[in-house]
């Protein structure tokens, strides 16, 4: 008798509960879920990055392929290159420091560049391009 009683006991308290076995279920199904949205941002994040640089990069190449600064004359280009648009407007630069009544061998134009990629995303650069002053004599 008395060990049919401690083997009962023995049984009794081996193993887990059910509530137990729920419990440690919950928690693993919290930490995957966990890592599961974590890698997904990874992945987004990833994808994000890569459009950019495509767009930097294409941006790059569009503006080493502009004309020569003797070239470049007022107005707008356009095209297409790696399905990204672009558009580029060739203006006078507008500046309170810059006199263009003074002699100078230089005449300041603004360049500025718009590349929208296939994605919609636009990237805008506004930079400055000097230009030979044809009337001046220096």
């Amino acid at each position: 008798m008395y060990r049919s009683t401690r083997l009962r006991n023995y049984h009794s308290r081996s193993g887990f509960t059910l509530i137990e076995a729920l419990a440690a279920l919950a928690v693993v199904a919290v930490g995957l879920t966990a890592i599961g949205m974590l890698v997904g941002a990874n992945i987004h994040a990833t994808r994000s990055l890569d459009q950019r640089l495509t767009l930097l990069e294409t941006t790059r190449a569009i503006i080493s392929g502009l004309p020569g600064r003797n070239e470049l004359e007022l107005g707008r280009l356009s095209g297409e290159m790696a399905e990204h648009r672009w558009r580029a407007d060739v203006i006078p630069f507008v500046a309170d420091f810059v006199d263009p009544a003074a002699p100078s061998p230089w005449i300041p134009r603004a360049v500025v560049l718009r590349v929208q990629a296939p994605t919609g995303e636009i990237l805008r650069i506004d930079t400055v391009r000097l230009h030979r002053n044809q009337g001046s004599n220096q």
